[in-house]
């Protein structure tokens, strides 16, 4: 099964999206001049410069309806957010959320904001308002975006364009799925008649049932990047989202990432593997695969970045480096994206 046949097709997406920037050519002057970007967009704020990204739980929050279990997913929504900020060496620092409901239920709002107030304070982020709608004839349940604002100093921006041949990437652990990937996810347990109630199979996950396992929130790593970032000489930042490995390539088009340190992908990535028959190529330009962000620096760096990374109990090692050439590359499983 691929994620396209199971209704999501990132390229035609990525077509989409130029059709929609086709359209757009209006750009303000001076305060509030659009100035580019990739994870996240640049706003010029005279010596500063104002970050705006947004993104959604897409929908793992059908998965958190089955389990009737609300109360994280608001992490997630906070997380895909702020994680896309730091992208540009920005911090972030204020949240919106957008709720669009098929009717409302206070009891799960209650529990959605449960998860929004931990996300902002793991993220170290203020919730500025938000919008909730309910809109029966277009939604069936729920849907949970949010956007969020960052700043900078508009001479330490982090766009990639240092990234240089010898540099290093260090990946760091995600916590699961994170937030992507999830209607493959569905499709595979719907075709194989899998209950999200059922344990998951051996002890790995300590009884947990896949439900529980699914809905593991996703990964904040804005602390400890913002410390790197201080700290250290970065020269390009990536949250592994959607489009796994391939998000690499957004950050500079004249190099090539070889990846020859992977880790070995949590157990969830081999079971989603081996119950829908998902290829390798396939996999790590769906999912994360068990590295969530990547922070890409000089070689002589990268003992103090792990030393900081260590320091904030995250795990952490050089991944791979940058050479010549275009794409990102992964050697012992002879996958190359471009």
């Amino acid at each position: 099964m691929t994620y396209a046949k199971s209704g999501v097709d990132i390229f035609r997406e990525e077509k989409a999206v130029r059709g929609i920037l086709k359209s757009i050519k209006f750009n303000r002057e001076g305060i509030g001049r659009y100035m580019g970007g990739h994870f996240a967009g640049l706003i010029d704020f005279g010596d500063t410069v104002l970050v705006l990204c947004t993104d959604g739980v897409g929908s793992k929050v059908m998965i958190a309806n089955e389990m009737k279990k609300w109360d994280t997913i608001g992490i997630d929504c906070i997380a895909m957010n702020v994680n896309d900020c730091i992208c540009v060496g920005a911090e972030p620092i204020a949240f919106v959320d957008y709720l669009a409901m098929e009717e409302t239920d206070p009891k799960i709002t209650e529990e959605i904001g449960k998860g929004l107030e931990e996300g902002a304070r793991m993220a170290n982020v203020s919730i500025a308002g938000g919008e909730t709608a309910t809109l029966p004839d277009i939604i069936n349940g729920f849907d949970l975006a949010g956007a969020c604002l960052g700043y900078a100093d508009k001479k330490k921006i982090i766009l990639g364009d240092k990234i240089k041949e010898g540099d290093v990437v260090i990946g760091i652990e995600s916590s699961g799925l994170h937030s992507n990937g999830y209607t493959l996810v569905r499709k595979i347990i719907e075709k194989e008649n899998l209950s999200y109630d059922s344990p998951f199979p051996g002890d790995i996950y300590e009884g947990k049932t896949i439900g529980e396992v699914l809905l593991t929130p996703t990964k904040i790593y804005v602390r400890e990047v913002l410390e790197v970032i201080k700290s250290t000489e970065v020269h390009g930042l990536a949250h592994i989202t959607g489009g796994g490995v391939r998000n690499l390539l957004r950050l500079k088009k004249d190099i090539r990432i070889v990846l020859d340190n992977l880790p070995e992908p949590q157990p969830i990535f081999r079971f989603i593997r081996e119950m829908g028959k998902v290829s390798l190529k396939e996999m790590y330009q769906t999912f994360n695969m068990g590295v969530g962000f990547c922070i890409i620096v000089p070689e002589n760096l990268a003992d103090d970045v792990l030393d900081i990374l260590e320091r904030f109990g995250d795990r952490a090692d050089v991944i791979g480096y940058v050479e010549k050439g275009v794409g990102v590359y992964i050697p012992d499983k002879k996958l190359s994206y471009v």
